[in-house]
C-alpha cells in the first residue's frame, strides 16, 4: 500500500528536485510520450519513464500552472514571448540578499638596503633648503655660491606586496629628522620631526607612522612627484612664484603651486 498523498502534492508547491522524482538515465524502451492540450494550438509533449503516481502529479500540476499563467496572456504572442510566459508560469523565482563584509588589508613596509643620497629642486630651478631657526623646509633661488645652503635628503626605499602606487620612500634629513604628513582640520600638513630610524625599519598603515611614507613617481626623465601615503592625494610642493617660501602639501590639481622636483 502506497503511502503518497496526492492532496499534499497539489496543494503544496511544484518541487522537481524531489528524491522521487531526481534525475537518471532513461530506458529508450520504456519511453512513452504524452500529449497534454495546453492552449489552442499549443500542446505539451510528455516523455518519460513509466507512469508513477508521484510523477502523474506534479505533471498535472506543471500543466495546471502552465493554462493558469497563459489564461492572462494576450492571443497574439509571437513565439519567444510565447516561450518567456511558460517559463515565468512554472518558475518561482527567488530572491537571495547577500550581505559582503568589507575587511580593511594592512600594509606593512618593509625598509629596504637602499639609500640615496640627493638635493630637491623644483621645476623653476628653486632649491630646497632647511632653516633650522623655525624647524622648517624653504624653496629658495639660490645665487652662484650659495650650493652648501641646499638640503642633502636620505632617500630609504621601502617595499610592500600590495604596493602598485610607486616606489614608497622616507625622506630625512642626517639620522633622527624626517618629512611627515598628517591631516588636520581637513587639509594635510608637512612636517618635520625627529623620530629615530629603528622604528622605522617596518612601517604599517594601520597605525600612524605611515605618515613618513611617501609614494615616488617619476614622470618623463627626471621629474618627480612626492605623494602622501597617508593623505592619499596629497603631493610635496612649492609656490609657482613666491620666494622663500616653505614646502607645503597641496592636492594635485592646486593652481600655483608645483608638485615636480629634479633630484640631483
Amino acid at each position: 500500500m502506497s503511502d503518497f498523498d496526492l492532496s499534499q502534492d497539489l496543494e503544496g508547491p511544484l518541487d522537481l528536485e524531489d528524491n522521487g522524482f531526481e534525475g537518471r538515465f532513461f530506458n529508450m524502451k520504456e519511453v512513452q510520450d504524452e500529449i497534454f492540450s495546453i492552449e489552442e494550438g499549443l500542446d505539451l509533449v510528455v516523455s518519460r519513464n513509466p507512469k508513477t503516481l508521484r510523477h502523474d502529479s506534479i505533471l498535472l500540476l506543471a500543466a495546471n500552472r502552465m493554462k493558469r499563467g497563459l489564461s492572462f496572456c494576450s492571443r497574439g504572442l509571437r513565439e519567444e514571448e510565447l516561450c518567456s510566459a511558460i517559463m515565468d508560469s512554472l518558475v518561482t523565482e527567488t530572491t537571495v540578499e547577500i550581505q559582503s563584509s568589507s575587511t580593511t588589508v594592512t600594509r606593512i613596509y618593509h625598509r629596504l638596503n637602499s639609500v640615496t643620497q640627493c638635493t630637491l629642486c623644483d621645476m623653476v630651478q628653486k632649491d630646497v633648503v632647511y632653516s633650522s631657526d623655525d624647524f622648517k623646509l624653504q624653496a629658495i633661488t639660490l645665487q652662484g655660491g650659495q650650493g652648501e645652503r641646499k638640503v642633502n635628503f636620505k632617500m630609504s626605499k621601502y617595499m610592500t606586496l600590495s604596493d602598485g602606487d610607486g616606489q614608497t620612500v622616507v625622506l630625512s634629513i642626517g639620522r633622527d629628522l624626517h618629512m611627515s604628513c598628517s591631516l588636520e582640520d581637513g587639509k594635510a600638513t608637512l612636517l618635520l620631526e625627529r623620530c629615530d630610524e629603528g622604528e622605522l625599519k617596518d612601517i604599517s598603515d594601520n597605525g600612524d607612522m605611515d605618515r613618513f611614507l611617501f609614494f615616488k613617481r617619476t614622470v618623463g626623465v627626471s621629474q618627480n612627484s612626492f605623494e602622501s601615503v597617508k593623505c592619499r592625494g596629497w603631493l610635496i610642493s612649492t609656490s609657482w612664484e613666491e620666494e622663500s617660501k616653505p614646502l607645503e602639501m597641496c592636492e594635485a590639481d592646486s593652481a600655483n603651486r608645483l608638485t615636480c622636483f629634479k633630484l640631483n
